[in-house]
This record gives structure tokens, C-alpha cells and sequence, in this order.
């Protein structure tokens, strides 16, 4: 099982030096990968009654731009988005961004996507909410083609190129593209035609349901279930420590090939603690 450490972002800071020194700390201890989440904007929530999720408080950096300053001062961490809300965007453009993330990392992007579920930055984006999920599928086959040849022609439902292509393109021809969410419709859907799932729950036996689902799926597709990846989550703050190693246990008792390790919400009090706190547990996860 690779094990990866969450970016903090909602609680790291904007500081470059904190977030190098962040960088540098999860390589050096032997993290295999670095995630990041993804938001755009944050909605102010004073006139939205009921609000629930993140807000214009909430910091996020951006993936695309953050991972390029990773690539440069990293040499084997791989990058990945845990998820990019592919939907709201241009699917060229992302194309785009991820194939030169790709480029300058040597081939160390993994690009998690998702749907998500701020219908204020759709909006803000100018991308119909209610139509993101139908969106979804065609957009990954276009991302695929952009990826794979200088290039191409593609008319979808959605959107449209003709005889244009990428310069540069990924090294692979390809970048691998995994799903987050836990819907069925998304399990079935990452046995079609997805690299990995990311779930986010604890190894419990609906896990082992939804792992079934997207292997059944492959087989349904024609595919070999064996190559789809598994990144489950451990939220530090969210399991009792003693817990920690059955959980990984757990996991990879139902396939995990990933784990990430999520240090917000455990009450650190400087940015600085959630590097430490990745490199002291580490040995402790991997048993």
C-alpha cells in the first residue's frame, strides 16, 4: 500500500516557505504522494440561511498552481487532486493545466475528479449546476484524446474540438484519472472507465459493497478489475489513535492500494506541526 499525506490547506496558510517546508518534510520522511483538494471560490455565507460546507474563510490553494511549485522542488512525490471539480471547468483547459503539471513533475500527476456540490461556484464559473454529472463522462474520454495525440476531432454533447491538440503532452500519453465520491452511479462509472476510486469512509462492510460494485462493474465493461486502484482517508483527528493501524489493516484487507493521511482537524496550533505530525506516524501506519 503507497501512502500518501493530505495537503492541509484549509489550515497551512499562504506562506510559500510553510508549505516548501510542508513539501519537503512529507518526501523526505517517504510519503509516496501529496493530495489537494479543490475549490475556486468560497461562499459568504451572512445572506445564505443554512449554509453548510466551506466558506469565503476557507483557504484553498490552486491545485494546478500549487502542484507546479511542488514539481519544482520535489523529485519522486506524486501529485494528485483529491478531487478536482472537473465540471465547472473547460475541459481543454484542464486538459491543458494537468498536461503541463505532468510535464514539469516528470510524469507525477494522478488526477482525482469529482463532481462536487458548491452550486455557487458553478455559477461563478458560468456552468450549469444540474447538468455536472452527465457533463462528467464525456469530459475524462475528452481528456483522454487530448492527451494521447498532438491532434484530434471530438463533438460530445458538451463540448467540441476540431483538428487542435496539446503542446506538450503528457510524457505517458496519458495521465491517470480516478473518481471521488461515494454514489453508486460514480462506483459504476469508475469500473467503466476509471484508474482508481477514492473513498472516504472507514473499512466497514458497505465499504466492502462499493468496493465489490466498481470490481463488478469492470468485468461488466470488459476490464481487468485487478487495474483499478483504491485510495481510502484516514483522518487523524477523526479515529482514536489506537485505532490507526486497524484501520489501515482494514483497508488494505479490501484492496486499498493508496492511503492518504488527513492531519486538519486535530487542533494543531501552527502550520508547521502538521509536517511533523505526518513524519512521526508514518512508521506507526505502515506496521
Amino acid at each position: 500500500m503507497r501512502i500518501g499525506a493530505i495537503f492541509p490547506q484549509l489550515e497551512i496558510g499562504a506562506d510559500p516557505g510553510v508549505v516548501r517546508d510542508w513539501t519537503e518534510t512529507v518526501e523526505a520522511a517517504g510519503y509516496t504522494h501529496a493530495l489537494a483538494y479543490d475549490h475556486v471560490l468560497g461562499a459568504d455565507p451572512a445572506n445564505r440561511p443554512g449554509w453548510t460546507g466551506y466558506t469565503d474563510k476557507s483557504l484553498f490553494h490552486e491545485v494546478f498552481v500549487l502542484f507546479g511549485y511542488m514539481a519544482a522542488i520535489t523529485t519522486t512525490l506524486e501529485l494528485v487532486t483529491g478531487v478536482l471539480v472537473l465540471p465547472q471547468r473547460q475541459t481543454a483547459l484542464a486538459a491543458k493545466q494537468a498536461a503541463e503539471v505532468d510535464v514539469l513533475s516528470g510524469g507525477r500527476l494522478r488526477l482525482g475528479v469529482g463532481i462536487g456540490w458548491n452550486a455557487v461556484e458553478y455559477e461563478a464559473l458560468g456552468v450549469p449546476f444540474e447538468r455536472r454529472g452527465a457533463r462528467l463522462t464525456e469530459q475524462v474520454e475528452l481528456l483522454r484524446k487530448l492527451w494521447a495525440k498532438p491532434v484530434i476531432s471530438a463533438e460530445g454533447r458538451h463540448e467540441k474540438v476540431v483538428e487542435a491538440g496539446l503542446n506538450p503532452l503528457p510524457p505517458r500519453r496519458r495521465i491517470p484519472v480516478w473518481f471521488g465520491g461515494g454514489a453508486d452511479a460514480v462506483l459504476r462509472r469508475t469500473g467503466r472507465i476509471g484508474d482508481g476510486w477514492m473513498p472516504q469512509s472507514p473499512p466497514t462492510a458497505e465499504a466492502r459493497r462499493q468496493v465489490e460494485l466498481v470490481r463488478s462493474s469492470a468485468v461488466e465493461a470488459g476490464r481487468d478489475p485487478a487495474e483499478i486502484g483504491f485510495e481510502a482517508r484516514l483522518t487523524l483527528g477523526a479515529v482514536p489513535e489506537k485505532e490507526w493501524p486497524d484501520f489501515v489493516e482494514g483497508w488494505r484487507e479490501l484492496g486499498a492500494t493508496h492511503l492518504g493521511v488527513n492531519t486538519m482537524n486535530m487542533g494543531l496550533g501552527k502550520p508547521e506541526e502538521h509536517a511533523a505530525v505526518l513524519r512521526d506516524v508514518l512508521p506507526l501506519l505502515r506496521g
